[in-house]
C-alpha cells in the first residue's frame, strides 16, 4: 500500500511513500540505537530469507490510516541493557526519522522485546565452569563400571589421558 504524502498537493502531482520504505526507514533508526543486538523476523520475512533474499524490513510491521502511522516493532537487545531506557530511545529515534523523512504522523512506535542476546565470552566462560565440575559420583562410577545418573554431568577424557590397562581373562 502506497501512502500519499501530502495529498492536497494537486499542482504538481502527488508523493506516494510504500509502507516498505516507512518500514526500513524504522528498521534502520531501530538498528542505530545501542543495546539493539537485532531484530526479529516475520513470518513473510522469515520465508523471504529462507530463499536467499536480504529483508531490510524485517522485524517491522506498518499500519497506516489517513492521517497516522502506528509501527511496530520486535527487537533482540543485549543481555545487560535497561530495556526500558533502550525502547525509550527507539521510539523518539523511529518517530523523529520517519516524521522527518516522510512528512507522515506517527502515532506510536509499539515494541516488543522477542529476546535477549549474550555474547558468545560470556557463554564460553559459563560452559568452562559446569564443564570444570565433576561430581565424585562419577569417578566411582567408573570404579565400579556403574553408569551415571541421567542429571550428572560426564566429561569424556582427552585421548592423551587415556591408560591403557591390562586385564587378565
Amino acid at each position: 500500500m502506497e501512502n500519499t504524502v501530502n495529498p492536497e498537493v494537486n499542482e504538481n502531482g502527488n508523493v506516494n511513500i510504500s509502507d516498505e520504505v516507512i518500514s526500513i526507514i524504522a528498521s534502520l533508526a531501530t538498528a542505530a540505537v545501542e543495546g539493539v543486538a537485532g531484530m526479529v523476523s516475520t513470518i513473510s520475512g522469515g520465508f523471504a530469507e529462507l530463499l536467499g533474499k536480504k529483508n531490510p524490513s524485517k522485524g517491522v510491521k506498518v499500519s497506516v490510516t489517513e492521517k497516522d502511522v502506528t509501527i511496530d516493532l520486535a527487537i533482540i537487545v543485549e543481555y545487560g541493557t535497561k530495556i526500558p531506557d533502550i525502547a525509550w530511545e527507539i521510539q523518539e529515534k523511529v518517530k523523529s526519522e520517519v516524521e522527518a523523512m516522510t512528512g507522515l504522523h506517527v502515532a506510536a512506535v509499539n515494541i516488543s522485546v522477542d529476546g535477549v542476546n549474550v555474547p558468545k565470552v560470556e557463554r564460553e566462560e559459563k560452559t568452562q565452569e559446569v564443564t570444570a565440575e565433576v561430581p565424585p559420583s562419577i569417578e566411582s562410577a567408573e570404579e565400579e563400571d556403574i553408569a551415571p545418573a541421567d542429571d550428572e554431568i560426564v566429561l569424556a577424557p582427552e585421548e592423551n589421558d587415556i591408560e591403557e590397562k591390562e586385564i587378565d581373562v
